[in-house]
């Protein structure tokens, strides 16, 4: 499964030790997770125009020129299969600078975002955005890499957290450095978790 379930618990990677998805970019288990939420997306949208492997390109050409009337997997995805005519890298996912991938990587966002049943409204909208994070990690400071790589599994199982949480944990970041930061961070998720659950532990696996 790409993602988790609204609802499910949280499960810690065999490999890095933080919680999936949240070690991405730097644990490749983590960053195959993320990709495998945008690439099997792809998979159904191929499946659903009856195309092969052969087609991709222009059905990527397609959903390029009209984002606006695909979910945003299927941009995502779909950038990933056309290169930069300027940098010669994926397209939208190219070194910091190169215009035209920023331009490309702005229009990503007119893309279609569906809240799953059951979840806060803008909970889509937040997965998306720390998916294209740690995708694109050369385009946040390190500050934001870090609050949405580690946020990301918690919004995956449905949190959202409120404003005044937001703000709470962007103050923890300017106030500490150094190692001890990540898991202060993620305690401070946890916490999250646990006050949208109704006050049980976060359930983990």
């Amino acid at each position: 499964m790409a993602r988790p379930e609204v609802g499910a618990a949280l499960r810690r990677c065999a490999h890095c030790g933080g919680y999936e998805y949240s070690g991405a970019p730097g644990c490749t288990a983590c960053g195959e997770l993320v990709d495998r939420i945008v690439e099997d997306e792809w998979s159904a949208f191929l499946h659903r125009w009856d195309a092969g492997t052969d087609q991709e390109a222009t059905l990527a050409e397609m959903v390029a020129t009209e984002p606006d009337r695909h979910d945003w997997r299927v941009v995502d995805a779909a950038l990933d299969r056309l290169v930069c005519s300027a940098c010669g890298d994926r397209l939208s996912r190219g070194p910091a600078g190169c215009s035209a991938c920023d331009l490309a990587h702005g229009f990503r966002y007119a893309a279609i975002e569906t809240d799953r049943p059951g979840v806060p409204a803008g909970n889509e909208h937040a997965v998306r955005v720390g998916v294209s994070v740690v995708r694109r990690p050369q385009g946040v400071s390190g500050n934001e890499l870090l609050v949405r790589r580690l946020g990301l599994p918690v919004l995956l199982v449905g949190v959202l957290p409120t404003t005044e949480e937001a703000q709470r944990m962007s103050s923890l970041i300017k106030s500490y450095s150094g190692t001890a930061k990540p898991s202060l961070v993620e305690q401070l998720l946890e916490e999250t978790l646990l006050r949208h659950r109704g006050g049980s532990r976060p359930p983990t696996g």
